[in-house]
């Protein structure tokens, strides 16, 4: 059995596997789409900057730590397009068995906190919980109207489709995103980049 230093470092050795899976949006500054490394930074650093504009007084920490750890179990779940219909079937049993893998590589104490964090994040039903989620829904959308709308072009989305995934996840976290988010769905609808 490992010590418990041993289990922490595997942990960490084991998230650098995120840094190679791929999403659907593109970073800004290069022709190439983001990972899971860079889209969970990203959130920390909007978690940080924007924690003003949350619904209700969150623990910026606690929301920090939750966007950090979210997408872990794309590791062995891979990441599945939202709009993938077929994908998205059995995307919840094959993120529990990812979960139930990754987190048990920590020590006991840790592995409950990390896993509580992300059944928190999945439920939405704490207010760290939804802005934490709020950010997840926005940045995808901010930096895909900011490209010009190419994976929304490629895959062929229409505003609807973005507006009844997002905006009401957006909407619980924080009215202030879900302005933003309207109004990128509304312009990007407007030039072409969504599909009306």
């Amino acid at each position: 059995m490992q010590d418990k230093f041993s289990q922490q470092i595997n942990f960490i050795l084991e998230l650098d596997k995120m840094k190679n899976l791929y999403r659907q949006t593109l970073v800004l500054h290069e022709d190439r789409q983001e990972n899971d490394a860079e889209h969970s930074f990203h959130l920390a650093i909007m978690a940080c900057l924007l924690a003003e504009y949350a619904n209700e007084l969150v623990n910026i920490l606690h929301v920090v730590k939750m966007v950090l750890i979210h997408d872990v179990v794309e590791i062995d779940a891979g990441d599945t397009y939202c709009y993938d219909t077929q994908g998205n079937l059995n995307k919840a049993e094959r993120e529990q068995k990812a979960a139930d893998r990754i987190f048990a590589l920590l020590p006991e104490e840790q592995e409950q906190e990390y896993r509580n964090l992300w059944n928190e994040f999945e439920e939405r039903k704490t207010p760290e919980s939804r802005f934490a989620n709020a950010l997840d829904r926005i940045h995808p959308m901010l930096l895909n109207y900011t490209k010009g709308g190419i994976s929304w072009k490629t895959h062929q989305i229409h505003a609807e489709q973005v507006r009844e995934r997002n905006f009401p996840v957006v909407a619980e976290g924080s009215e202030r995103l879900a302005e933003l988010a309207e109004e990128i769905i509304q312009k990007a609808t407007d030039s072409g980049m969504l599909l009306n």
